[in-house]
């Protein structure tokens, strides 16, 4: 991953209670230096890091506000769609030659959680959290799944302020490390496993229904993945193909193979 500018952390986050009841959090105008992009509307920033867990602890109500609210879920929500297109657009410019199956499964790899988070702690983004006290002393401004969606929250405001161009700019150079590595699509457990068993001349897996419980609304299905020459391996899940991917995932686990799902 390209470096970031990151500005430094407040000693004191996470230390200290607002008078608006959020924890105390470093200046957001910090936050934009990291970023490299100066916001017109800062408010929009403000709601960008502001955690829901201080929704009924505070109202906003700013006069010629554009933001959503006081919380980042919807920003989150149009954040992901906007690094999505991002993404999608950069890979079909770096690997014009590549077929959707193989750019879908690098798009899904840059802009999952993970790598979100990633960008996040790279710009020092938990110091900026404002949350409620509890959740500040629960750990929060290390979550990983606060820090990637407040990291598609501070995006969508970028955008919703700026439109795509910076964006752009900021995805291109924080992801440029990842989306550069010589390495081939990432492959699920299914695919690693098939390729695993055809490389040493075994048929394909096979893949058996052993179990479907739980009410219609929350089933829970178990599945079985034969390998010839092996033990079975079950695995788990809300759906057959979840509960087969897990298996797999299990068996190649048994192999010394490591998957990410």
């Amino acid at each position: 991953m390209s470096t970031v500018t990151k500005a430094p952390a407040d000693p004191g986050a996470g230390s200290d209670i607002q008078p608006d009841g959020a924890a105390r959090s470093a200046d957001v105008a910090s936050l934009a230096q990291a970023l490299g992009y100066e916001f017109s509307d800062p408010s929009l920033l403000h709601d960008a890091v502001t955690h829901p867990s201080l929704m009924g602890l505070e109202r906003t109500g700013r006069k010629g506000h554009k933001g959503p609210g006081i919380a980042y879920e919807r920003l989150e929500f149009l954040g992901d769609r906007v690094v999505g297109l991002v993404v999608a657009q950069w890979l079909l410019e770096r690997y014009p030659n590549e077929r959707e199956g193989a750019l879908a499964k690098r798009h899904a790899a840059l802009v999952r959680r993970e790598s979100l988070g990633r960008v996040a702690d790279a710009i020092g983004l938990g110091a900026y959290l404002r949350l409620s006290p509890a959740e500040a002393q629960s750990g929060g401004r290390e979550n990983r799944t606060i820090l990637g969606d407040a990291c598609e929250a501070v995006l969508g405001a970028m955008y919703l302020d700026g439109g795509l161009e910076p964006v752009t700019r900021f995805v291109r150079q924080a992801l440029a490390g990842e989306i550069d590595k010589a390495t081939p699509p990432p492959l699920d457990s299914k695919t690693t496993l098939q390729e695993w068993a055809q490389g040493r001349g075994k048929p394909l897996p096979r893949y058996e229904l052993i179990e479907r419980s739980g009410p219609a609304h929350e089933p829970l299905f178990v599945v079985a993945v034969h390998v010839e020459g092996m033990d079975p391996v079950s695995g788990s899940g809300s759906s057959k193909r979840i509960a087969e991917k897990k298996a797999a995932s299990a068996l190649l686990r048994q192999v010394g193979v490591q998957v990410d799902d």
